[in-house]
């Protein structure tokens, strides 16, 4: 098997349905899969199951996240390749997969590679192309983005996989510290489009998302307490900076600030047990990596 396709999906039948539709119409399936996991959704979703019985199809009836999804599915794959996408992201490059394999076959060093997310509902692909940047960007970077990315099966064996200590925002960056750990590079490349389909106007005028806040600072704290040799330091900064830049400036961000903290203090002894920190050069390699612009 060349390559499998991943989606963890929740209560977005039409979302998932119309990337189905796209792949269905991009993937040879006789070298190829899909895999579908429905994590506790109580909309149509599990009806697509008549509509594509060529997809590999996992559910569980109570929601997991999308992390622990992530890792009960991912075990499941068959490809040398893993392609993971959201149910309403869908790839621009119609051979898509052919440019991902090139990208490894070039450079064996690399473990994973983030495509070139491009936000937005568009009339079309073409349109949704011609608002990127037409000139080819690639680069060595210290993470990658959920919406649309692939990673090497052997590279992600030998990680511990998404993390199952949290549930959704942050569980990329796990995958990311461990593999560049286990001496792997993480490619970007702008050959490689994918299209989230989110409309930015509805999310602008939904404001604050106060639950985002509340999830990053919590699993961020997680992430320094099971990655870094010394995490106080970092945890402390990472405090004191979302008190003085959120907590203080909004009533909201306050309580779910100190609610989190809480949260985080409960929680603490039973994330310990999955510390598993990563050699210093590690940290110094990633500090020296280009960022993504989110």
């Amino acid at each position: 098997m060349q390559a499998s396709v991943l989606i963890v999906s929740k209560n977005r039948a039409d979302s998932l349905k119309k990337t189905l539709l796209i792949l269905e119409n991009l993937i040879d399936t006789s070298n190829n899969e899909i895999l579908v996991f429905l994590d506790g959704c109580t909309d149509s979703s599990i009806e697509l199951k008549l509509v594509f019985p060529q997809v590999r199809w996992f559910e569980s009836t109570k929601s997991l996240g999308a992390s622990v999804a992530r890792s009960k599915l991912y075990p499941n794959a068959k490809g040398k390749f893993l392609i993971g996408f959201d149910d309403d992201a869908h790839p621009l490059n119609a051979d898509f997969i052919e440019r991902i394999i090139k990208v490894f076959i070039k450079n064996p060093n690399v473990g994973i590679i983030a495509f070139e997310e491009i936000k937005g509902v568009f009339d079309s692909d073409d349109s949704a192309i011609k608002s990127s940047a037409t000139n080819s960007i690639e680069f060595l970077t210290n993470e990658f983005i959920g919406c649309g990315f692939a990673i090497k099966k052997e590279a992600y064996e030998k990680t511990n996989g998404f993390p199952v200590w949290m549930d959704i925002y942050g569980e990329e960056s796990c995958v990311a510290i461990e593999v560049l750990d286990k001496g792997y590079d993480i490619f970007y490349s702008n050959n490689i489009k994918v299209n989230h389909r989110i409309d930015k106007s509805k999310r602008k005028e939904a404001g604050k998302n106060y639950f985002r806040f509340g999830k990053q600072l919590e699993h961020t704290t997680y992430y320094f307490l099971v990655y870094y040799p010394s995490p106080l330091f970092r945890i402390l900064k990472m405090y004191w900076h979302n008190f003085n830049k959120y907590a203080l400036k909004d009533w909201c961000f306050f309580k779910m600030y100190f609610k989190t903290v809480f949260k985080v203090f409960v929680h603490t002894p039973k994330i310990l047990k999955y510390r598993n920190s990563v050699e210093k050069s590690t940290l110094l390699k990633k500090s020296k990596l280009t960022p993504l612009k989110y």
